[in-house]
């Protein structure tokens, strides 16, 4: 009875069907495999993602922690700038007012030296200096008095304005421990 399904078609159908049976098992094994290929993908994504989202987020923080250290160091330097303002407006004023005072004290004890004996009499102007004329005395290369104080003034303000910017130079408006470094 065997033999009669043994013909050729039983032959080729019994093959095809192991065949077919081996290709399933096959496919079994495939596919557990793609399975696992497939986990392993998800997991390695996963992770990525996650580390991706790790670094936003120490980006965003290191961009938080630099504001943070730009708005204290404009802090420090607005104050460190103020003062010096501060300081500069102050000694410029000290200093005109020095200067005028020894102006004012230096033309009360000219006109006294200028009249000692005139008591209440009224002023008599002085002789004008002749112009151009060869031997003028001690003072001929100073300025005129009326200009003494205003040139005096005005040196006082250049040096001022002298040392409020050496001192404005020397404050670091970026310093070193909170700046990147060159090449970033």
């Amino acid at each position: 009875m065997i033999l009669r399904f043994l013909n050729w078609q039983g032959i080729a159908g019994i093959a095809a069907s192991i065949t077919l049976a081996g290709l399933l098992i096959l496919q079994k094994f495939e596919t557990g495999h793609w399975r696992k290929q497939s986990t392993a993908f998800e997991r390695l994504y996963r992770a990525e993602q996650a580390a991706l989202a790790g670094t936003v987020a120490n980006y965003r923080a290191a961009a938080d922690a630099a504001r943070d250290a730009d708005r204290a160091n404009l802090a420090r330097v607005t104050g460190e700038q103020r003062s010096i303002n501060e300081r500069t407006a102050n000694d410029y004023q000290a200093r005109l007012a020095a200067a005028r005072s020894l102006a004012q004290r230096l033309r009360v004890r000219s006109q006294a030296a200028a009249g000692p004996g005139a008591g209440g009499s009224a002023s008599v102007p002085d002789v004008p200096a002749a112009a151009g004329s060869a031997a003028q005395g001690p003072g001929e290369d100073r300025l005129p008095r009326s200009d003494r104080l205003i040139a005096t003034e005005q040196a006082i303000q250049l040096d001022e304005l002298i040392k409020w910017v050496r001192r404005q130079a020397v404050v670091d408006n970026n310093p070193r421990a909170g700046a990147s470094p060159p090449g970033d």
